[in-house]
């Protein structure tokens, strides 16, 4: 019965450790943190109340975060224009070797312009206030 009870204590033992690591917190995984780099936007007038903002960022996650970089940027200029209000007309993004790049219009107005893509800027430029993104 030598073995037997050897055999018995080895397997208490383990029953414990196999407590011992379930009692043991997960190491969190690991989430990449989004550190984006904002490089500066160039405003360009087209008309009256039509406005390109060209916008350049690194660390972007995809094309909704250099297009919300665009919308910040308009947003701001209507309030420096005293407009409240900008419409969306379009964004073009690209990307080369982690350099991000938009080409956002928007038109400006101090009425709510027709249309879907509407923003109240003092909304969206606090909005972006909070979210830490620059909005000229």
């Amino acid at each position: 019965m030598p073995n037997g009870g050897h055999i018995a204590q080895t397997g208490i033992a383990l029953a414990g450790l196999s407590a011992l690591v379930a009692c043991t917190p997960e190491a969190e995984p690991t989430r990449d943190v989004f550190q984006p780099e904002y490089l500066g936007v160039e405003t360009r007038k087209l008309d009256e109340d039509i406005v390109s903002f060209l916008v350049r960022m690194k660390g972007a996650r995809g094309n909704e975060d250099v297009a919300e970089y665009g919308k910040c940027a308009a947003a701001q200029y209507a309030l420096i224009r005293g407009f409240g209000f900008a419409r969306h007309v379009r964004t073009n993004v690209q990307e080369e070797s982690g350099l991000w790049a938009a080409d956002a219009v928007y038109t400006v107005s101090a009425a709510l312009p027709e249309g879907l893509q509407t923003i109240d800027a003092e909304v969206v430029v606090a909005d972006c206030q909070e979210n830490g993104i620059p909005t000229v």
